[in-house]
């Protein structure tokens, strides 16, 4: 495997989509029915931006954030995405050293009656996961195919929920083809499930092609969310990172329009780049 989270973790990248599940979660928590929740690609849960592994991009994503003068009061999802990394931390550190996950992330909202399962391919990290979580009776961590766990793990019993599909995209377009057949699939299958898939932007062009797929399966409630830092056609490698967002939870487009113009305005450097909260399919 080429791809390793801790290269990456708390880039502008990791802020977008972790704001962005932030978002969700607090949406869905505010029902008490319980809820389940599945990450396909978990990763090890806790990153340590101090190491000799990672931190180099996230001086342009959490570091940044962390550390900036702020325009105005953050929105709410942003404010407590910054409060749950802050409990990882030391409240003296001016910056973060540590950074957490999705799992860690997403547990945090999460209450007494929901459940979750953490998919995480490579055994290593797999195991460092488990540990943070071997006194949660309510986390399962497996290591296995996270696109093998959807059909396994779906549907749940708690009915509601949300999937969270994050893979490396090594080879981006039979991954992005892999995302929109498995998103498809989900939604005939859970209909009451969110689903959220976050996806690299390179090239806006390759975006619009998961778009295209989704909307031709006719999924239902397709929110598209886009960050970008770079123009679509800059050659910074990484120009932005997008959700598709299936089923979207109630007033979930109304967070992401207040957050995401805020996220831009403190990690572009130079105002460049872009945002888009659609909803491409309200049905």
């Amino acid at each position: 495997m080429r791809y390793r989270h801790a290269c990456h973790a708390g880039n502008f990248a990791d802020v977008m989509k972790h704001v962005a599940l932030v978002a969700a979660l607090a949406r869905l928590t505010e029902k008490e029915r319980p809820l389940f929740l599945l990450e396909t690609h978990a990763g090890r849960g806790l990153y340590d931006l101090e190491s000799r592994d990672g931190a180099a991009e996230a001086a342009r994503g959490i570091l940044k954030l962390a550390g900036a003068r702020l325009p105005g009061t953050p929105p709410a999802c942003v404010a407590r995405y910054l409060g749950i990394i802050g409990s990882f931390n030391a409240a003296a550190d001016a910056k973060p050293r540590w950074y957490p996950g999705s799992p860690l992330i997403a547990t945090a909202l999460l209450r007494r009656q929901d459940r979750a399962a953490f998919c995480e391919l490579l055994p290593t990290e797999a195991d460092l996961l488990r540990r943070e979580f071997r006194s949660d009776a309510r986390i399962g961590v497996h290591s296995r195919d996270g696109f093998e766990a959807l059909g396994a793990l779906l549907p749940p019993a708690e009915k509601r929920g949300l999937a969270l599909i994050d893979p490396p995209y090594e080879e981006q377009e039979a991954d992005l083809a892999r995302v929109a057949d498995a998103l498809a699939d989900a939604a005939r299958r859970w209909p009451q499930g969110v689903l959220m898939a976050w996806y690299p932007i390179k090239q806006g062009v390759v975006a619009a092609r998961l778009h295209r797929r989704l909307l031709e399966a006719e999924v239902p409630k397709l929110l598209v969310a886009e960050l970008c830092i770079h123009p679509d056609d800059s050659r910074a490698g990484l120009n932005g990172s997008g959700l598709v967002i299936l089923n979207s939870p109630w007033q979930l487009a109304a967070d992401l329009r207040e957050a995401l113009p805020f996220l831009h305005a403190v990690l572009s450097a130079d105002g460049a780049g872009r945002i888009r909260v659609a909803m491409l399919a309200d049905q």
